[in-house]
């Protein structure tokens, strides 16, 4: 077979002739040779581009320039565009290129002359389940070149004069043309063919039909016929004229029906002449062609005598001089010549036969090796000339006409299957195209079937001896067995590296114990193979990507343990059980070769560690489960057999993970404490309200944990431990910093004024005793300003992050501790049963659940009471701290009716707003409800601690119960603040304290007397506290501040309490009714942009509210 380097410079070469020959340009001056010829040229080195610039602009040709040109390209780089856009040649200078590429290189190789079939193919996978073919073709992979090209040499003797495949494939179509018209059909011409349709065209269009016209129909088909073999064996149609004409005359002129090579080169010899060819050079070739043949028939025939074989030598050396042939020897000598040579040829044709074979002559055995080439090119030829993979629609007609030559040629049925069925496998050798393959096995099939095989053409076959070297010694084979050991010899070669060559295996029946016994070499040396061709590319792929050789490798290994798993396995057991023990095995102690002296030096987790271990890791379990799945296949359940050695990256990884995480430790504390010290409690927008600190520390955290699953290496509850020790002592640090900046609640809180009775002066005094106050210490003091409440709100906002993150959190290193594995030797070790496997499986599972519960129980404990902390410390701070002047000293002051809480709501409201702008939706409730309760206090507090200058009549008890309902209602908020049940229900004290005051006098003092065992003496000294309603404290503070002279003359002979106009208890002139909470948050207005929800969230009071307090501002 010819490769399609020579087919392409061939073809080349055709088109160029036919170019330079056209009518166009009869001549090619050059400046040396003005009248050049074009057969004196060579045009394998004429730029084809050159030529064709020529023919376009209407110039001449100049044959030096043209190969000057061709020099010239040939020096620059050949781009091939493609549609995979993968083809490509590149000439650049190595030193001064980028990275080089990743493939390798192509591997260097030459076809034979013989081969017809490219050298290679991609990936394939074939396979027969009894006689249905299975065949899988693969692109994933580039070509590979095959590596023993005489694989498709099939032995047969050399050709002594070197005829070439154009020379072959010339005579196989002679010799098919002949053998056609000596088997009695009429061949036409074209000229002829012009002219039949001519005459149909007039038949037709006259309406006449006759038996003439139908008889034509068959000959024209095999016309037809015929000029597809033309084209498809790629001969001239000028030629084919000649051929046609020349072998119809010979037809007419030849009394016997039998034809054999000599008869027709012969005949040809005297009837084509120079002067029928068109260029000299065709016809140069073709003589010499003719006279190869004959040479090769005649003067190299082993039992013709010496005069016989000089006399052919003699006259081919005629033939062969140009000079003498063609212009010197007059007609009448070339006919003796030829007369000399065919009396040989006649007188070896009436030899017997030596098989007695019906038509049999000397010829097919002493020239079978030419016999045998012409029909693979006959065979060939029924191939698309423009799809190599495809038989032409004709193939099954052609075929018919190409068993003409059976005679000629000397072929037989069976020897027409086996031919068949090679030449087709090697065209599927050549192009992958699987349907090929199947009608290939149907011919051998019917090779190994034939039944009742005649005796003498058994010994004919036999006698057809090929010649192979194997292992070094030579074989002589008969035809059959050579192409079957060709065969042979390919499939072992894809078998002995099925990894390359195959991607899918069927299973087959009919297998013996010897193709039993070489599956297990097939298995080892796959094996090796696949490994020997990554890791030699591993040193340039690990520069390229920059990383480890070793973690490469094991991941090229772990595909070929998957694919053994997954593709071969299943298919290889069933005549070999212990395929996977053997492939896991070999795997195994390939890479523990090169991984051993990489694990003695490991001290830390480097950055080759963190790639070499996880990788060799993952390796082994690959092969741990390839080994265990063939052992139960097997029938030993042995997973992890003595001879199995695992590798210790388990024990070497366990110390240096600990030390790892205890270095992260130190470092996520280093960082947090940085992070909170840099920390000024600002919202990071809007929609994220939490600290930018909190966020720093989850991303270190999580980062933490990322790196730690990351490492991909096999751990135990011990390092699951360790990591949740760095988060929980990283986040409680956290919490507890957010805890420490604090300040106790009792320091918001006024301190209790002197208890005094009411007492009306009409002359006034001049100088009034003031109410002493006790200044918070100067820190205290700085901690409450800084600590506003929307830094409070922040804090919340950050607290209630943690909560949402340590879901996500514990969720997350679950999910990822679900996926670890344990290390190789915590694995299974022996056989054990399922009860103890389930209840090993449950404590562990059990001790997990406690780590963790352990671990994020108690911060989220923590970070739940901290919420609750600062919550009720908000409450108090907005009422009693932030609103104190507003709130505290103004309301009720002096007298009821001018200073009543209405005035107060707005403010109250204001903050309100701001808060729910400020806090998480999940947390606004609480902190609405704890400044409820503090505001229900605060109220309490001016009817029980008001001072001297707060007095209540009776009159003004209901003023004040309409004033505690317009503050539930604040709360409520029609519905969109808090629950109105739980507003009443910490409403109850304040309402029970005014039912107090609407008691009689008398009932007051009278209860008082009944609890008066319970007072104590230093009733001036006391500190706030919460109060119970029959207490005897409460019961005194409610006649300090009833407006009744029966409770002061009481209260002035019962406890000498003095007069609450002897005292003076108003505020400060720097107390303003602007709060620091409310001038930070009229600040905040500015540069925040409120949600309409958070502004209407409690600006919504009952009418009542709304129509007494016509100024209140947003």
């Amino acid at each position: 077979m010819e490769s399609l380097l020579q087919r392409y410079r061939r073809d080349r070469r055709k088109l160029l002739d036919f170019i330079l020959s056209s009518a166009s340009i009869h001549q090619i001056p050059t400046s040396s040779a003005p009248t050049a010829n074009v057969s004196d040229s060579d045009l394998d080195v004429v730029s084809a581009d050159y030529v064709l610039d020529c023919l376009k602009s209407g110039g001449v040709v100049d044959i030096s320039e043209a190969t000057k040109r061709y020099y010239e390209e040939s020096a620059r780089p050949v781009m091939i565009h493609s549609q995979l856009g993968d083809s490509y040649f590149l000439s650049s200078d190595p030193d001064l290129a980028e990275s080089p590429p990743r493939r390798l290189p192509p591997r260097i190789h030459v076809n034979q002359s013989t081969n017809h079939a490219s050298s290679s193919s991609e990936n394939i996978a074939m396979s027969r389940d009894g006689h249905d073919l299975k065949y899988t073709a693969t692109t994933s992979t580039p070509l590979k070149p095959v590596e023993n090209l005489n694989i498709f040499s099939l032995g047969l003797p050399i050709l002594n004069t070197g005829l070439s495949d154009d020379d072959l494939r010339e005579s196989a179509y002679e010799i098919m043309l002949a053998s056609i018209v000596f088997s009695g059909v009429q061949v036409y011409t074209v000229q002829d063919r012009k002219k039949e349709k001519s005459s149909k065209f007039l038949s037709g269009f006259k309406g006449k039909m006759d038996k003439a016209h139908l008889q034509s129909q068959s000959l024209g088909r095999h016309s037809e016929l015929i000029d597809t073999i033309r084209v498809q064996m790629q001969i001239s149609e000028v030629m084919d004229l000649c051929m046609r004409q020349k072998l119809m005359q010979f037809a007419t002129r030849k009394l016997c029906d039998r034809i054999d090579i000599p008869q027709i080169s012969l005949g040809l010899l005297n009837s084509i002449f120079k002067s029928d060819f068109v260029h000299e050079k065709s016809y140069m070739q073709w003589k010499y062609r003719q006279a190869n043949i004959l040479e090769e028939v005649l003067y190299f025939f082993v039992n013709l005598k010496t005069a016989e074989r000089l006399t052919i030598k003699s006259s081919l050396a005629k033939i062969r001089n140009t000079k003498e042939w063609d212009f010197i020897m007059p007609p009448s000598e070339r006919a003796e010549v030829l007369l000399a040579m065919k009396e040989v040829a006649s007188k070896l044709a009436s030899v017997p036969g030596q098989f007695g074979i019906h038509d049999e002559t000397c010829y097919w055995t002493a020239g079978y090796h030419l016999n045998i080439r012409i029909y693979e090119k006959l065979l060939f030829g029924m191939f698309d000339v423009l799809d190599e993979g495809q038989l032409i629609e004709e193939a099954d007609e052609i075929l018919m006409l190409i068993k003409l030559t059976w005679s000629t040629l000397g072929i037989n049925q069976r020897m027409h299957n086996v031919l068949y069925g090679w030449v087709l496998f090697q065209q599927f050798v050549g192009t992958d195209e699987a349907t090929l393959l199947e009608y290939a096995i149907l011919e051998v099939q019917q090779v190994l079937s034939t039944e009742d095989i005649d005796g003498k053409e058994e010994q004919y076959m036999n006698s057809l001896v090929c010649s192979r070297v194997f292992n070094g010694k030579e074989k002589k084979l008969s035809l059959v067995e050579a192409i079957f050991f060709s065969m042979s010899i390919w499939c072992d070669s894809k078998l002995l590296d099925y990894h390359l060559h195959f991607s899918k295996l069927t299973k087959t029946n009919g297998l013996d114990e010897i193709a039993a016994k070489k599956l297990k070499t097939y298995i080892q040396k796959s094996i090796e193979a696949a490994y020997s061709r990554v890791a030699a590319t591993m040193d340039l792929e690990s520069k390229l990507e920059r990383t480890h050789p070793l973690a490469l490798l094991a991941n090229e290994l772990r595909l070929i343990a998957n694919r053994e798993l997954t593709v071969f396995c299943p298919i290889l057991r069933h005549w070999c059980p212990e395929a996977g023990m053997i492939s896991a095995m070999l795997l195994n102690q390939l890479y523990g070769e090169r991984l051993k002296p990489f694990l003695k030096g490991v001290m830390n987790l480097s950055e080759d560690v963190k790639l070499v271990l996880p990788a060799a890791d993952m390796l082994d379990h690959d092969l741990t489960q390839l080994y265990s799945s063939a052992c139960k296949d097997h029938g030993s359940f042995h997973p992890f057999d003595q001879d199995f050695d695992h590798y210790e990256v388990g024990e070497i990884s366990r110390p240096i993970i600990l030390d790892w995480v205890i270095a992260q430790h130190g470092r996520i504390l280093e960082w947090t404490g940085r992070a909170f010290d840099l920390e000024d409690w600002e919202p990071l927008s809007s929609q994220q309200r939490q600290a930018v600190s909190v966020v720093e520390v989850f991303r270190i955290v999580e980062e933490t944990v990322d790196q730690f699953f990351g490492l991909n290496l096999p751990m135990d509850i011990t390092h699951l431990q360790a990591l949740l020790s760095v988060i929980f002592h990283s986040l409680d640090t956290y919490l507890q910093k957010v805890i420490s900046e604090s300040v106790e609640k009792s320091y918001l809180f006024p301190p209790a004024p002197s208890l005094t009775r009411y007492k009306e002066m009409v002359i006034p005094i001049a100088k009034k005793k003031l109410v002493e106050s006790t200044p918070l210490d100067e820190k205290v003091n700085n901690k409450l300003n800084e600590l506003t409440i929307s830094k409070l709100c922040v804090r919340l906002n950050t607290l209630q992050y943690i909560q949402k993150q340590m879901r996500t959190l514990e969720d997350g290193i679950r999910k990822s501790w679900a996926l670890v594995r344990p290390s190789a030797n915590q694995r299974w070790t022996k056989e054990e049963s399922l009860e103890n496997l389930e209840e090993s499986s449950m404590m562990s599972s059990e001790s997990i659940d406690e780590l963790f519960a352990t671990t994020f129980n108690i911060i989220r404990d923590t970070a739940t009471d901290a919420i609750n902390k600062i919550c009720d410390f908000i409450g108090t701070k907005v009422v009693f701290w932030d609103l104190r002047d507003s709130f505290l000293f103004r309301l009720y002051r002096g007298n009821v009716e001018d200073a009543r809480l209405d005035s107060i709501l707005p403010h109250v409201d204001t903050v309100l707003d701001r808060i729910c702008d400020l806090i998480d939706d999940a947390l606004r409730d609480l902190v609405v409800l704890s400044i409820c309760q503090a505001a229900l206090e605060a109220f309490v507090w001016v009817l029980l601690d008001g001072g001297p200058s707060r007095a209540f009549s009776d009159s003004d008890i209901p003023m004040m119960e309409d004033d505690l309902n317009m503050l539930k209602d604040l709360f409520v908020a029609d519905g969109e603040g808090l629950p109105r049940s739980l507003v009443q229900k910490k409403a109850e004290f304040a309402e029970q304290i005014l039912s107090l005051f609407a008691l009689q006098t008398g009932t007051v003092i009278q209860m008082l007397m009944t609890a008066s065992e319970h007072i104590s003496t230093g009733l001036d000294s006391r500190k706030h506290g919460r109060l119970c309603l029959g207490d005897a404290q409460t019961l005194v503070r409610v006649l300090c501040h009833k407006k009744d002279r029966e409770a002061s003359k009481f209260l002035k002979r019962q406890y000498q309490l003095p007069m609450s106009s002897e005292y003076d208890d108003t505020p400060s002139k720097d107390s303003t009714l602007r709060s620091p909470l409310i001038s930070d948050l009229i600040k905040r207005s500015a540069s925040f942009h409120w949600t309409e929800k958070g502004q209407s969230s409690f600006i919504s009071l009952k009418k009542k509210l709304q129509e007494a307090t016509s100024e209140i501002r947003w």
